[in-house]
């Protein structure tokens, strides 16, 4: 259906000039004939009769006229509500469920009392998502930052901390290399292998590297850990509350620090939304407010320490 000739329609219609129309629109006269001739090719009816300079509206364009003009009138009110909706309604956040868990929950009720009645919606995923086709209008993801047409503005560094409780700690001593990790029983996570740990990213010895219990989710391993299973090589930011809260103690001085950092995604135009915008800035105060690990020193504190 040529839904452009339909507007054109009712602009001519309403104008009963073809010039004034394309005025109207902001097209040539030309182009205006031309969504005419599709339009009455398209419907296999005349809609206007040409008398001279005047044109007026046959009987099938007289009686299509008030059909067209509600139903364009009803897509644009759909179209409003839809973009309101999109401004004005929940904010819905994507994000990975171990960063939510650990990092993003404790800090909420900071959120919720700033902003009581903007409704967050956050959901957990893996995936990269599809702005212009879901109801997601911003993402927290883990990677480098280069997702193309995006805007990724990096929130918080990262880093590869050994952890255990501090029983385990006291009979096993700290680890600062690979002989180290013998006297543990050692966690190993998919997402944070020990070989990332060892010499950088060296990888490890097959005697110690398929031993022990191997877990595909990043908070399994700190729970395990928790436990007392045995040593676990966890992100910082998974892990700090554990840390402050003594539930878990690092193990060694070697804090590796990661490749890959957490971005706020959003298509750029997203950015001038108002509830999109404030969620943003409260995320950067949150995440610039956030503990780093012990041994890691913050740009000011080594300026004031020269």
């Amino acid at each position: 259906m040529p839904l452009a000739s339909l507007r054109v329609f009712v602009a001519v219609a309403e104008q009963l000039s073809f010039s004034r129309a394309a005025q109207t629109l902001g097209v040539s006269t030309a182009a205006v004939s031309q969504q005419i001739r599709t339009l009455e090719g398209y419907l296999r009816v005349p809609l206007f009769l040409r008398r001279g300079n005047s044109i007026h509206l046959t009987g099938q364009g007289s009686r299509l006229l008030p059909r067209v003009r509600d139903a364009l009138g009803q897509l644009e009110r759909s179209i409003d509500e839809a973009r309101h909706e999109r401004r004005a309604g929940a904010l819905t956040v994507t994000m990975l469920g171990a960063f939510l868990q650990q990092w993003l929950l404790p800090r909420l009720p900071s959120f919720e009392q700033k902003f009581p009645d903007l409704d967050l919606r956050l959901h957990t995923s893996a995936q990269l998502v599809d702005f212009l086709n879901s109801d997601v209008q911003a993402a927290i993801r883990f990677g480098l930052g280069n997702w193309p047409h995006l805007h990724a503005e990096k929130i918080l560094e990262d880093w590869l901390v050994p952890v255990c409780v501090k029983r385990l700690f006291e009979s096993g001593g700290r680890v600062e290399s690979e002989p180290d990790l013998r006297r543990y029983e050692l966690l190993h996570s998919n997402g944070e292998p020990w070989r990332a740990w060892v010499e950088g990213r060296s990888m490890i010895t097959d005697e110690w590297a398929v031993c022990g219990t191997t877990f595909d989710d990043s908070v399994a391993v700190i729970r395990a850990a928790q436990a007392g299973r045995g040593l676990a090589l966890a992100r910082w930011s998974l892990v700090s509350g554990e840390i402050a809260e003594g539930c878990l103690v690092i193990a060694s001085s070697r804090i590796m620090p990661m490749t890959y950092a957490y971005h706020f995604v959003c298509p750029s135009s997203y950015l001038a939304t108002e509830k999109v915008a404030a969620f943003r800035d409260w995320l950067l105060k949150e995440a610039h407010a956030a503990p780093r690990p012990p041994s890691v020193m913050t740009s000011e504190q080594a300026l004031a320490g020269c």
